[in-house]
C-alpha cells in the first residue's frame, strides 16, 4: 500500500506527476490511499514514495477536468480522479460517456468548483490598507470559500488588479500579489480589516440598482448564497430593500409613464379619418361605405357591397359578408345562399323586395385557391370595423324587426357569435335596443355535410322566417 498527502499548495502539480508515476507504474487504485493535509495517517501504509515517470498519454478533457476537481473540498477527490483515469487506459472513450456514474460525479464536482469560483469572482470585497514606505496602493479581502478555489482563480486578479498589491486571505490558503509578484501562502485567520471609504458609495449605488418590481428571494440567494453576506458590506442593506420592495413596485407603478402601444399612431390617424358614428347626410351614406378602408378587407375585394330596399322598411336581414357572385356583381345575397333565402322567404309570404337586406362586413373575405376565391370567416376585430356602418343603417332604416342569420351577425347585433342553435328562434334585444330575431345563415344549410341534416336546417330556417312574418303581422 501507498500512502499520499497531497498539499494544499500546487495541488494540481502534486497530484498529476504522482498519478503519472503510479500508472506507468502499473499501481492499481486499490494500492493507494490518497489524502491531503486533514487525512488521518494509516498505520498499515507504506512511507509516501514517488514511482519513476514515464511518458503516458491522457485525453486533453481529462487533464481539463482534473485540474479543476484537485481544488475540490472532498477528501475523495483524488482517489476518484486516479481510478478513472486507471480505467482510461484501456478506454479513452470512456470521456464522451455520458452514462459512466463515475465521469458523472467527476463533471459535477467540476461543476461544483467553477461555480465556486465564480462565486469568488463576485462576492471578495477588497478594503484599503496602509503600507509605510509602499509605492503602491495596497488592498486586503477575507473571504471563506467552499472548495480549495483560490490558488486556481488567483490569476484572475492578477489580471483585473495588476496596478495595485492585494492579498486575499482565507482560514486555508491566501494569495499575496506584492510588486507585481503573486504568492500562494498559508492560511490566515480573520484579520481586522479597515473600513473603506468608498464603501458607502458603492452600498448607495447597490441600493439604486436594485429594482423592487422583480424580487425573486430563491433565486436571488441562489446566486449570492447567505453565507458569503457577513463579508460584504452591502449584504446590510438587503432586508431593508426586500421589506420595503412592494411598497417601493407600487409607487414605482403609479409613477410610471403610461407609454402607448406601437401601433397607435397607425390607429389615430384611422380614427381620424373615421368619426365614432356616422354624421353625415343619409345621401352620402352608400358613398362612404363604398371608400371605406377601415379594415385591410377593402384591399382584395372588388368592390363593398351596400345593403339595398326600402330606407322605411318594416324588416331588416342582416347576413354574415359578401360571397364571390355578391363580391362582383355588388349586391347583397344575389350567390347560391340568396336564392336559397328568396325561396324560403317566398314559402312563407315574406316579400324580400319589402324589406332591407345588408351583411355585418361590407367587403368580401377569402383565401385565393388556384382560381377560386374560397370564403374565410371574419374575425371580430373586422367585424367591430363594419359595425360602425352597420350602425348608420338600422339609424337610417328604423326597421321594427331585425333577423339576423349566422354568427356574424348575432355577433354584430348583439355582441354575442356563439350558441347559434340553441337562440335561434328567439327574438332578443340587440346592442342598438332593436328587437333581433337570431336564425341560421343559408350558407350554413347548403354546406350541411349529409342530405338529412341539410333537409332538417332548411326547415329550421324556414321556421324561423315564418316567426319574423308572423311578428310584423
Amino acid at each position: 500500500m501507498h500512502h499520499v498527502i497531497i498539499p494544499e499548495i500546487d495541488a494540481a502539480t502534486v497530484w498529476r506527476d504522482k498519478a503519472r508515476g503510479f500508472l506507468a507504474a502499473g499501481v492499481a487504485p486499490s494500492r493507494i490511499i490518497w489524502g491531503d493535509t486533514t487525512s488521518a495517517a494509516d498505520l498499515f501504509a507504506l512511507e509516501q514514495d514517488t514511482p519513476p515517470q514515464s511518458a503516458i498519454t491522457v485525453p486533453r478533457s481529462f487533464v481539463a477536468m482534473a485540474n479543476t476537481v484537485v481544488w475540490h473540498n472532498d477528501p475523495e477527490r483524488f482517489a476518484r480522479l486516479y481510478a478513472f483515469l486507471w480505467r482510461l487506459r484501456d478506454a479513452p472513450h470512456l470521456m464522451a460517456d455520458r452514462g459512466d456514474a463515475d465521469l458523472a460525479h467527476l463533471r459535477q464536482m467540476e461543476k461544483n468548483v467553477r461555480r465556486c469560483q465564480h462565486k469568488m469572482k463576485a462576492f471578495v470585497r477588497f478594503r484599503e490598507i496602509s503600507r509605510e514606505g509602499a509605492n503602491r496602493r495596497s488592498f486586503a479581502a477575507w473571504f471563506e470559500p467552499t472548495h480549495h478555489t483560490v490558488e486556481p482563480t488567483a490569476d484572475f486578479f492578477v489580471r483585473r488588479f495588476a496596478d495595485m498589491d492585494w492579498r486575499i486571505l482565507t482560514p486555508r490558503i491566501s494569495a499575496v500579489f506584492e510588486g507585481g509578484q503573486l504568492t500562494i501562502q498559508a492560511g490566515q485567520p480573520k484579520p481586522d480589516l479597515p473600513k473603506d471609504a468608498s464603501e458607502e458609495l458603492w452600498i448607495t449605488y447597490f441600493r439604486n440598482i436594485f429594482n423592487p418590481a422583480r424580487v425573486k428571494l430563491q433565486a436571488m440567494q441562489s446566486e449570492m448564497p447567505k453565507k458569503y453576506w457577513k463579508n460584504m458590506p452591502e449584504a446590510a442593506a438587503i432586508p431593508d430593500m426586500i421589506a420595503n420592495a412592494p411598497a417601493r413596485a407600487r409607487a414605482m407603478a403609479l409613477a410610471a409613464p403610461s407609454l402607448p402601444p406601437r401601433h397607435m399612431p397607425n390607429a389615430q390617424a384611422q380614427l381620424a379619418q373615421c368619426p365614432s358614428a356616422w354624421d353625415g347626410p343619409e345621401a352620402t351614406l352608400p358613398a362612404a361605405i363604398t371608400a371605406c378602408t377601415r379594415c385591410p378587407l377593402h384591399q382584395r375585394a372588388t368592390q363593398a357591397v351596400l345593403g339595398e330596399g326600402p330606407l322605411d322598411a318594416d324588416l331588416m336581414i342582416v347576413g354574415e359578408q359578401p360571397g364571390d357572385q355578391e363580391d362582383l356583381a355588388g349586391r347583397p345575397f344575389v350567390g347560391p345562399a340568396g336564392q336559397l333565402f328568396d325561396r324560403l322567404a317566398a314559402a312563407v309570404a315574406l316579400n324580400r323586395s319589402k324589406a332591407y337586406v345588408t351583411n355585418a362586413v361590407k367587403h368580401f373575405k377569402f383565401q385565393p385557391k388556384g382560381r377560386r376565391r374560397i370564403h374565410q370567416r371574419p374575425n371580430t376585430a373586422e367585424i367591430d370595423h363594419c359595425k360602425w356602418w352597420l350602425e348608420a343603417e338600422l339609424a337610417q332604416v328604423k326597421p321594427r324587426l331585425v333577423v339576423a342569420m349566422g354568427a356574424t351577425a348575432a355577433q354584430a347585433l348583439t355582441g354575442k357569435g356563439t350558441e347559434i342553435m340553441a337562440r335561434r328562434g328567439r327574438i332578443e334585444t340587440g346592442l342598438s335596443g332593436l328587437p333581433i330575431l337570431i336564425t341560421l345563415h343559408p350558407s350554413y344549410v347548403l354546406r350541411h355535410p349529409d342530405a338529412d341534416g341539410r333537409i332538417a336546417a332548411e326547415a329550421l330556417l324556414q321556421q324561423d322566417l315564418q316567426a319574423a312574418a308572423a311578428y310584423l303581422g
